[in-house]
C-alpha cells in the first residue's frame, strides 16, 4: 500500500505563488501515472493534472500556463507549481497515484486558499 502525503498548501493572495509535494512511501515506479486533484467548498473533486512516469504532462484547461506539474522519481514526489494564482484556485488539493494493478491511492489534502 503506497502512501502519499502533500505538503506545501497554505495562504496566497491573488497573483502569488505556491508549490505543492506530494511525498510517497515507495518507489513511484510503481505508480505509473501520478496527478492531483481539487476540491472547492460545495463542489465535486476535480482533476487538476497528471503526468506519467515518462512525462507527458496534462493539465486542466484554466490551469495551463499558470501550473506546472512534475515528478522525481529520486526523491519520490510529485510537484505542482502554481503561479498567477486566483480565487478560483481555492480549494484542499488531493495528490493521486494510479498503480500497474490499477489501483488507486491518495492523499489525505492539503488547503490552498487564495484571497486578499
Amino acid at each position: 500500500q503506497v502512501q502519499l502525503t502533500e505538503s506545501g498548501g497554505g495562504l496566497v493572495q491573488p497573483g502569488g505563488s505556491l508549490s505543492l509535494s506530494c511525498a510517497a512511501s515507495e518507489n513511484i515506479f510503481k505508480l505509473p501515472l501520478m496527478g492531483w486533484y481539487r476540491q472547492a467548498p460545495g463542489k465535486q473533486r476535480e482533476f487538476v493534472a497528471n503526468i506519467g512516469s515518462g512525462g507527458n504532462p496534462k493539465l486542466v484547461d484554466s490551469v495551463l500556463g499558470r501550473f506546472t506539474i512534475s515528478r522525481d522519481s529520486a526523491k519520490n514526489t510529485l510537484y505542482l507549481q502554481m503561479i498567477l494564482l486566483k480565487p478560483e484556485d481555492t480549494g484542499v488539493y488531493f495528490c493521486y497515484g494510479l498503480d500497474w494493478a490499477g489501483n488507486n491511492y491518495w492523499g489525505q489534502g492539503t488547503q490552498v486558499t487564495v484571497s486578499s
